[in-house]
């Protein structure tokens, strides 16, 4: 059941940000070149902007897995090789595989308390650590009551119906337009769930550490309380209790590679970012200038040394514009080639991929390169997971006839 979809919200200007051109019309299938091509994006001192310091780029098959869909906004591959996809309207679909030419079939799930409107919804997915066993999964959504919340629902054996069992953490801020909703999770490699949030366009939320809004969250996945080891444990504040990061403005992304989490996130006219999380660490987007709640002033820095010494800078920014990124994923497995350990970030604004190459040490981008495979084809793009297949798995999210691609190297 489709959620309803609230209208007469007026569109601000953050929100053209994030709806920028769908780039062209699609196409179930690209081969060709991949010849290495910088994104012309600004990168901290001492990164190369060239992909040729990490050998040559391989060469991508795209091939359309579903499509018909409506912004679809998040992937999980169920054990029996089905792919569950939210959509941000306020629906769930099941796909029949991970193949090219899966049948799609719509899952009847509690929804009616979805509240689509501008970037929120029905938002970022994962299963439960023990789906297997408990049929159960988590999403992120925009809800009716005016928060956006974390929701556990159980799917059928046959995959027809989804249950809603209960609420996993609720009380995330919410922009009356929708506008800076987040919400994408992950995984760490401890096994804790890290949830990147919006600041909503709310002045004060990203450096006020008694918000969830701005914020990328650690929280333990099966009972939504603070796990040992947050950097804030021992507040009396349950928010901040849940907080790994702060000083944000709009997550949409979340990686994990080995025991490294990063976010990506949407600068306002310039500098989207990535960022490698430290625990308790401060990013230094502040738009309230100390407290004012009047103001939303989006000329500040993405990172505000001069208010935050201490700000923690990206590892990488778009420069002097935005490509509006959402979400980030790592490839993995030798037939990536030199792409093996790679980050992937889709680009809604910019209508297309980024593939980031990191050293050693994971805090330095030393290659970008934008696969020619999906210029002027696909649109804007959302959702990024790798399969269990070690196939990236893109969504296009231009409102109508989306699809779910499959990219593997040729």
């Amino acid at each position: 059941m489709r959620a309803r979809a609230l209208a007469g919200f007026g569109l601000v200007a953050l929100l053209a940000a994030c709806t920028g051109s769908t780039g062209g019309s699609s196409s179930s299938t690209s081969t060709g070149s991949s010849a290495s091509s910088s994104t012309g994006a600004s990168a901290p001192a001492g990164t190369s902007s060239s992909a040729a310091a990490s050998g040559s780029a391989p060469r991508l098959e795209i091939q359309e897995v579903a499509g018909g869909l409506e912004h679809p906004w998040d992937l999980a591959f169920l054990p029996d090789g089905q792919v569950l996809v939210t959509e941000r309207g306020g629906a769930l679909v099941l796909l029949s595989s991970s193949a090219p030419g899966a049948r799609r079939t719509s899952v009847d799930a509690d929804l009616d308390q979805v509240n689509a409107r501008g970037e929120g919804g029905l938002m970022g997915l994962v299963l439960s650590p023990d789906f297997a066993t408990s049929r159960e999964f988590i999403t992120c959504e925009t809800h009716t009551t005016q928060d956006i919340r974390l929701v556990v629902r159980r799917l059928s054996a046959d995959g027809r119906t989804a249950t809603r069992t209960r609420d996993l953490l609720t009380g995330f801020p919410v922009a009356g337009s929708g506008r800076h909703s987040g919400c994408r999770m992950a995984y760490g490699a401890d096994g804790m769930l890290y949830v990147g949030t919006g600041d909503t366009a709310d002045p004060t939320a990203p450096q006020d550490r008694s918000s969830l809004g701005g914020k990328v969250l650690r929280i333990d996945p099966r009972t939504g309380a603070a796990p040992a080891g947050n950097p804030f444990a021992t507040s009396s504040d349950p928010h901040e209790r849940l907080i790994w990061t702060y000083g944000h403005r709009n997550v949409q992304g979340i990686a994990v590679t080995g025991d490294r989490v990063y976010s990506a996130e949407h600068g306002p006219d310039k500098n989207d970012e990535v960022n490698l999380l430290k625990p308790g660490a401060n990013y230094g987007w502040d738009p309230g200038q100390g407290g004012s709640r009047r103001n939303y002033d989006e000329s500040v820095p993405m990172t505000d040394t001069a208010r935050f010494p201490d700000a923690v800078g990206a590892v990488w920014q778009s420069g002097d514009m935005t490509e509006a990124i959402c979400a980030a994923t790592f490839l993995t497995g030798e037939k990536w080639g030199s792409w093996q350990g790679a980050m992937v970030v889709t680009a809604l604004k910019g209508a297309k991929l980024l593939v980031l190459q990191f050293d050693p040490s994971g805090s330095r981008v030393t290659g970008t390169t934008v696969p020619p495979e999906f210029a002027d084809k696909y649109g804007r793009l959302r959702a990024a997971r790798v399969g269990p297949d070690g196939a990236l798995y893109v969504t296009t999210s231009n409102g109508s006839d989306d699809k779910v691609l499959r990219v593997v190297p040729s």
